[in-house]
């Protein structure tokens, strides 16, 4: 595999007959998300990877990459990817938001999930079945410009999660599959697809299911064996730290990216990519490093053994693109970053490591704003997916004492010591929108990164650094979606023809990455229509951007 690599590299980087090589356009783009992959860990395991990972370790490297905004999230982070925009461009705000024009069930339910079409029948709730769809991303992906440049252009788009295949793939897609645990753990396409099933996804499918049925614990690599240290997480909660058999789900386990793989690398082979008239893309979202991360954290043995693993998959990916013979590019990003089990930092003596109080509560704060101005109110007044992000005052509060009452529920809010800033979305809406250097942003800036006004909160509630929301529980130890650069910075890796392989230390952002890939294929993308710039990545006296 190392051999075809610098084979590959050589006759893509090295002068001919004394004369500079003619650059060598790449044939397909392959974008690789690794959810919830802070630059952190990478920075951490970077010295142990010795196949896949390596390579694009040893590519071209922006080690801070950042997802820019304050919503920190799957969906948000995802939809930056291949569009080159913020959140606040693409309308994907959050994993879920409130829309009061739609109603749910007796109870009267507002959320909306990222990645559904809630006006389609069999759409129940954003929580249970819903039927997914892209019509909620606002611009175009990478794949839908290539298509629209030259319908002969393939786009295809694998991930562990639908919103992660969606955000990705866009609104155009060839072929597109993600994993669907309401559906047996299979791996489904879009409702509205007419089309055989491929035998890869039979093949994996059924792999999946004999997985589920007779979990196996993963082998633990002796470089992960001083991490195997166990950790009772919060009162009641469970242990973490040691590796255990996967009971609770088949995501936790490196096997989950394993079968996102063969299903991308079968694609690949069967639909014969990057050797077509046009350009094609490929999109694969690893996503078990995400449901490893909140179920056990990252610095513990979990998580270690996932990264060996997540670099023999990668080192599998990059093998079977070198067997195409065509040439290609490659990046590989991240949604999103994320922070360990807090008690685990405690135990290392970080003090400001812990978890919000339970006795912060917006549902509380709001019976209290009910009394104080004696409305005369039904149900909740402070909507909320979570005790941080976007906080939504209800419809039915009189226009007259809405401003009052977000000033007071701002107030409420700011007195409890856990609380960061609280900003309004008045404030958010009055700020400029943001300009490099990225790492310099202010939390209003972050904020107004991932602002949509038809979409967003009345409040926007940040907590303190290293303070986490969650409750720890069996699955879910910890979390992100803050605006601390721990959830901002990813790394973003970088292989295609030509390349010089060098490190840049200086702050980008994940925005940039559809331009940096654009202008390798010579795909025009109308600067005014994105957020994102093109990266130069020769290190020579050329220019990789137009």
């Amino acid at each position: 595999m190392k051999r075809a690599w610098l084979s590959a590299l050589v006759a893509w980087s090295l002068p001919l007959s004394g004369q500079a090589a003619a650059p060598v356009k790449p044939k397909l783009i392959v974008v690789i998300s690794v959810d919830q992959f802070s630059a952190d860990l990478f920075a951490e395991y970077r010295q142990t990877y010795v196949a896949g990972m390596k390579r694009l370790a040893n590519g071209v490297v922006f080690p801070s990459g950042y997802q820019s905004h304050a919503a920190t999230e799957t969906c948000p982070g995802h939809s930056t990817i291949l569009t080159g925009s913020h959140p606040a461009r693409t309308g994907i705000i959050a994993n879920e938001w409130i829309d009061y024009g739609v109603v749910r069930g007796k109870a009267g339910g507002h959320t909306v999930y990222c990645a559904e079409d809630e006006r389609q029948p069999g759409t129940t709730s954003s929580s249970a079945d819903y039927v997914v769809s892209p019509i909620h991303l606002r611009v175009p992906t990478m794949g839908d410009r290539m298509k629209r440049a030259d319908p002969r252009s393939r786009v295809v788009s694998v991930a562990g999660k639908d919103r992660a295949a969606v955000m990705m793939g866009g609104h155009m897609t060839d072929a597109i599959w993600y994993l669907d645990p309401k559906k047996g753990a299979s791996y489904v396409t879009l409702s509205d697809r007419d089309q055989a099933l491929p035998p890869i996804v039979q093949q994996v499918n059924d792999r999946v299911a004999g997985l589920i049925a007779k979990p196996v614990t993963s082998a633990l690599p002796p470089s992960c064996a001083a991490k195997s240290v166990p950790l009772k997480v919060g009162a009641d909660g469970p242990i973490v730290g040691v590796l255990t058999n996967p009971k609770d789900s088949f995501r936790t386990t490196p096997d989950f990216d394993r079968a996102t793989a063969d299903i991308a690398i079968g694609l690949l082979r069967s639909m014969q990519l990057g050797r077509g008239p046009a350009p094609d893309l490929l999109a694969i979202g690893l996503s078990a490093n995400d449901y490893i991360g909140h179920a056990f954290g990252t610095e513990g043995a979990e998580m270690c053994t996932q990264q060996a693993a997540l670099d023999q998959t990668v080192g599998r990916i990059l093998a079977a693109l070198d067997a195409t013979g065509v040439p290609y590019a490659v990046v590989l990003t991240a949604d999103h970053g994320g922070y360990d089990v807090p008690e685990r930092h405690a135990q290392r003596g970080v003090p400001e490591a812990g978890r919000l109080d339970p006795k912060f509560n917006l549902d509380e704060i709001g019976r209290e704003l009910v009394a104080e101005f004696k409305l005369d109110l039904d149900g909740k007044t402070l909507l909320e997916g979570a005790p941080q992000g976007d906080v939504y005052l209800s419809h039915a509060v009189p226009i007259e004492l809405r401003p009052q009452l977000l000033a007071a529920a701002k107030a409420k809010i700011l007195a409890f010591p856990q609380i960061e800033a609280v900003l309004t979305a008045d404030e958010i809406a009055n700020t400029a929108a943001p300009r490099p250097p990225v790492d310099d942003w202010t939390l209003f800036e972050k904020a107004r990164a991932s602002y949509d006004r038809t979409r967003s909160g009345d409040l926007l509630v940040f907590l303190r650094p290293r303070v986490l929301a969650d409750l720890p529980r069996p699955g879910r130890t910890t979390t992100h979606g803050s605006p601390w650069n721990y959830d901002r910075r990813v790394p973003m890796l970088f292989a295609y023809p030509g390349m010089i392989p060098h490190e840049e230390p200086l702050s980008v952002e994940t925005v940039d990455i559809l331009p940096t890939l654009a202008a390798l294929i010579d795909l025009k993308i109308p600067k005014e229509e994105i957020d994102g710039r093109c990266l130069d990545l020769d290190a020579g006296p050329g220019d990789t951007c137009p």
